[in-house]
């Protein structure tokens, strides 16, 4: 009964992928060259009509031959990661007679020896030879592999695999997933292949990999810890100055505010705080990943196997980042005060600071501006997610004819929603910021969040609470750019890309 419908998937599965390769690739026995024809069920013309069609998905110029570019933008329309790496590979593989160039009958001796390969190992895998792969058969697969993953993971990569969505993979939608990959055929590989798709952004910190395996979780957070230490401290001047404006109650320019920083404290005054800035990357990243995967769990429920959706990931991202943000809050507010620092001579230690702050203040100052701090993340996100969204739809309306951007679009419309989203909730920040800022001896001190908006209210009106906006938006572009390149280079340097 399961084979029979394990078949019937097969006619269905794929849309337009349907069907297998039944020639080429050579060297199979009488038997298994039958068993391979009838687990396909595809006649010549089915098979040279998809091959024609997987071709001119590469073929954007619609040129009638590939080369590297082309590869590598139809990698890019069918919205797969590290696209430069797998076209460089992929052209390598199918350019067989190296004239620069890849025509039909050398892409269609590629696929037949690629499918041929994932036959290989589809049929490893399917145990007890039914035709497809049920769950429980790709776990065994992958523990033997080295791979020990969850019920949770192991039915997000079943499902995105499973293109009918009926709880099992036909050869047809293992081919499909991955007919363009060029590495290898292990499983190890296609696992890495596939874990290194899904990423989840929740706000102002590194970027979280939603569908990870245990065994790389330790090498995801330090490529994003080292992304996120280099592109603070490339950033750092512009903080610096955004912090500066902020807290100034009087007329402030952002010429102004960058000779006040020289003047006071040389060149390395814009790098002030940073090194605390540094040591809250790592920690933060690990707290928001392992809180993500907690509400995750809690959002969809404990042994349901269902897509958390935009709201799940919108709801489990916010409070995510809300834990975070409590727990490494201390660090932020340090990192504030040290910016502000005007008095003689130079800035206190981090500890002597640290240590200042709570003996004459109270533990509890360390937490001074938390609430306006949080109530920023949820709508922050929200604003985040449904711009970014509303730019691909139009990006892939206007600019990739119908197909998925490419990651150079992705970038963009990732840099402008969180622009946007930064300026929506900017005047929650520069409240946060005040309140960190204001020792317990300051003149006119502020009493809350809500005497804060009032006082910016009364003495700086609506364009009080936007002061440091430039700069804070000036860091947006290069933050997003080089924390996406250099996670990507450390992905690659630590073997998990």
């Amino acid at each position: 009964m399961k084979a029979e419908e394990g078949r019937g998937a097969r006619a269905t599965a794929g849309g337009e992928g349907e069907g297998g390769a039944v020639g080429g690739g050579g060297g199979a026995g009488a038997a298994e060259e039958e068993e391979f024809g009838d687990l396909v069920s595809e006649s010549e013309e089915e098979r040279e009509k998809r091959v024609r069609r997987m071709f001119s998905l590469l073929d954007q110029r619609q040129a009638g031959y590939l080369d590297r570019e082309q590869i590598e933008a139809g990698l890019g329309a069918l919205s797969l990661p590290a696209r430069r790496k797998y076209a460089l590979e992929l052209f390598d593989v199918c350019d067989s007679n190296h004239d620069g160039r890849i025509d039909l009958p050398e892409f269609r001796r590629y696929v037949d020896a690629k499918e041929r390969e994932l036959y290989s190992l589809f049929k490893s895998i399917d145990v007890s030879h039914d035709g497809v792969i049920e769950p429980e058969e790709m776990r065994i697969a992958l523990s033997t592999a080295g791979i020990e993953i969850g019920d949770e993971e192991l039915a997000a990569f079943v499902q995105h695999v499973d293109q009918d969505k009926n709880g099992i993979i036909t050869f047809n939608e293992w081919r499909d997933f991955l007919w363009v990959y060029p590495q290898e055929v292990t499983l190890s590989n296609i696992y890495q292949y596939w874990e290194k798709v899904y990423l989840v952004d929740i706000g102002e910190g590194a970027v979280i990999p939603e569908g990870i395996g245990k065994h790389n979780t330790a090498r995801y957070l330090l490529a994003g810890a080292v992304a996120g230490a280099l592109s603070r401290t490339a950033t750092a001047p512009l903080d610096r100055l955004k912090v500066l404006l902020q807290v100034q109650t009087n007329s402030a320019s952002v010429i102004a505010g960058l000779w006040h920083i020289y003047k006071q404290s040389g060149f390395m005054g814009f790098f002030r705080g940073n090194g605390i800035n540094i040591l809250k990357v790592a920690p933060e990243s690990a707290i928001k990943f392992y809180s993500y995967e907690m509400m995750k769990r809690i959002v969809v429920g404990d042994g349901q196997h269902g897509e958390i959706g935009t709201w799940g990931r919108l709801s489990a991202g916010g409070i995510a980042g809300a834990i975070a943000q409590t727990a490494i809050y201390p660090m932020d507010l340090v990192k504030t005060r040290l910016q502000c620092y005007s008095g003689p001579g130079r800035p206190p230690r981090l500890l002597q600071l640290s240590r200042d702050i709570v003996m004459l203040e109270g533990p509890r100052a360390l937490y001074r501006g938390l609430i306006p701090s949080l109530l920023g993340m949820v709508p922050y996100a929200g604003i985040d997610l449904a711009t970014y969204d509303t730019l691909k739809s139009l990006s892939r309306q206007y600019l990739a004819k119908d197909t998925e951007p490419g990651a150079l679009v992705h970038l963009a419309c990732g840099t402008i929603s969180g622009a946007v989203g930064a300026t929506c909730v900017y005047p929650l920040q520069l409240i946060r910021t005040r309140l960190q800022a204001q020792p317990l001896n300051a003149p006119d001190r502020y009493k809350g969040m809500g005497d804060v908006f009032k006082k910016t209210l009364a003495h700086e009106g609506l364009r009080g609470f936007y002061k440091g906006l430039v700069p804070n938006l000036l860091k947006v572009v290069p933050a997003a750019s080089i924390t996406y390149l250099v996670y990507e280079d450390m992905k690659i340097r630590l073997s998990i890309k």
